[in-house]
């Protein structure tokens, strides 16, 4: 069995975005219809597998912005947005990226946990990620570090109560889960692919 990162139910991670095109059925098979609000992927250590879905699939999550990893001067903004995201995706392990986190080390930012947020999405305002373009020359700092606390996903999530938005792809049957509400509990939460199936 692989030991996976043990986390608490709120923290300090780092987010990151990635395209993930509407409609697209990722990693945990949540429904297409899942990509029309805001979704992530989450380190992969985090997650739970190595491939398919994890014990992170479905899971609510709501992230905070805090400053950019990288900025000079340093950026602090002049306000704090948040955002509640349905994890539906892994992010692979790396050596090296920011979804490098294991229960021995941490990323370059001194976070296990990463969120790579489906980013730009119709579910996200296009001015969500602050930014001082006249200052620095561009808009995008790429990484920040954030706040993360786990929510209820019936109660916080936009999606849910879109019946289009929840649940996994029928046609996959076993290969896929997403629930609507993973508790903790072996009846709502999906089981490591990977360790079900002998993946390093």
């Amino acid at each position: 069995m692989t030991s996976w990162i043990q986390y608490p139910p709120t923290g300090l991670a780092t987010l990151t975005h990635y395209t993930l095109p509407q409609g697209y059925v990722a990693s945990c098979g949540c429904t297409p219809g899942s990509t029309k609000y805001p979704t992530a992927a989450l380190s992969q250590m985090a997650y739970g597998s190595s491939a398919n879905y994890g014990p992170g699939c479905g899971r609510c999550f709501n992230l905070t912005l805090v400053n950019p990893v990288v900025s000079t001067p340093p950026f602090q903004p002049k306000e704090t947005k948040h955002l509640v995201v349905k994890i539906t995706d892994l992010c692979p392990l790396s050596q090296t990226g920011w979804c490098s986190g294991t229960p021995e080390r941490t990323n370059q930012a001194g976070a296990r946990l990463n969120f790579d947020l489906a980013y730009p999405s119709d579910a996200i305002p296009s001015d969500f990620f602050p930014h001082d373009e006249k200052l620095y020359g561009y808009k995008d700092f790429g990484v920040w570090n954030i706040q993360y606390a786990a929510v209820p996903c019936l109660s916080s999530w936009e999606g849910a109560t879109d019946s289009s938005a929840l649940g996994s792809v029928r046609a996959l049957g076993s290969s896929g889960c997403c629930p609507a509400e993973p508790t903790g509990s072996s009846e709502d939460t999906c089981p490591s692919y990977s360790d079900a199936n002998g993946l390093p």
